[in-house]
């Protein structure tokens, strides 16, 4: 039955408008996105084979267009529609970042970067460098690496902090294991580049890590 033949007080569309997106489920909020479903599926049927087939929202989001095409009704035009949905966002947080609430909205921070980093199938190390305002100036995905690995070069860290005039950094980095839990090497080079950057006198706010829909932070575990 397509949706435009349920009741009306059922219809993904109209509860969002009554009783705001939250009352909605993944896939009836991936049904208000896609409007239409396919032959035999409504939008909400095919919003759900959405997030069966990725296993999360993070995994839809971080699809490539090949397998994002794999599902039938699915295709270029969607995976861009998706895509600049989630660009709005990240850019919508980053304006928050930018009017300097790095410091008094830590949960900002962190809906920004699961944005940026969480369902990659590689490491990667970003850097927010702040002004003296704790206004963001740039965030910087400045080191890739592979699924438990990333090589990170502090020299490389401070030219950037000199660079932007940086009064500031928050690190971050994901673990594509899914496990938020800082490892051993992630402490040692928290450490090193906390002094690395003391010598310019540039602080580390925090260092977040990110796991799909959990974000680890030095700082709320007094680690820095």
């Amino acid at each position: 039955m397509a949706i435009t033949d349920w009741p009306e007080e059922q219809r993904p569309r109209e509860r969002l408008i009554r009783h705001g997106a939250a009352i909605l489920s993944d896939a009836e909020l991936l049904a208000v996105f896609l409007r239409v479903g396919v032959t035999g599926k409504s939008a909400v049927d095919l919003g759900r084979d959405m997030v069966t087939h990725f296993g999360s929202l993070n995994g839809l989001f971080s699809a490539t267009l090949n397998d994002f095409s794999k599902i039938n009704g699915l295709g270029p035009a969607k995976y861009a529609q998706l895509q600049a949905v989630l660009e709005l966002a990240r850019r919508s947080l980053c304006e928050e970042l930018q009017a300097g609430v790095a410091l008094n909205s830590p949960q900002a921070v962190k809906q920004y970067l699961q944005l940026l980093l969480s369902g990659r199938a590689y490491e990667s190390f970003a850097v927010l460098f702040l002004d003296v305002k704790n206004r963001l100036i740039v965030c910087d995905e400045m080191f890739r690496g592979t699924l438990t690995h990333t090589s990170v070069y502090p020299r490389e860290i401070v030219k950037a902090a000199l660079a932007h005039n940086a009064a500031s950094v928050i690190l971050a980095h994901n673990h594509p294991s899914g496990t938020p839990e800082p490892s051993a090497a992630d402490h040692t080079l928290t450490q090193a580049l906390k002094q690395a950057l003391t010598l310019i006198d540039v602080r580390v706010l925090d260092h977040f890590v990110v796991a799909g829909k959990q974000v680890y932070s030095f700082a709320e575990h007094g680690q820095l």
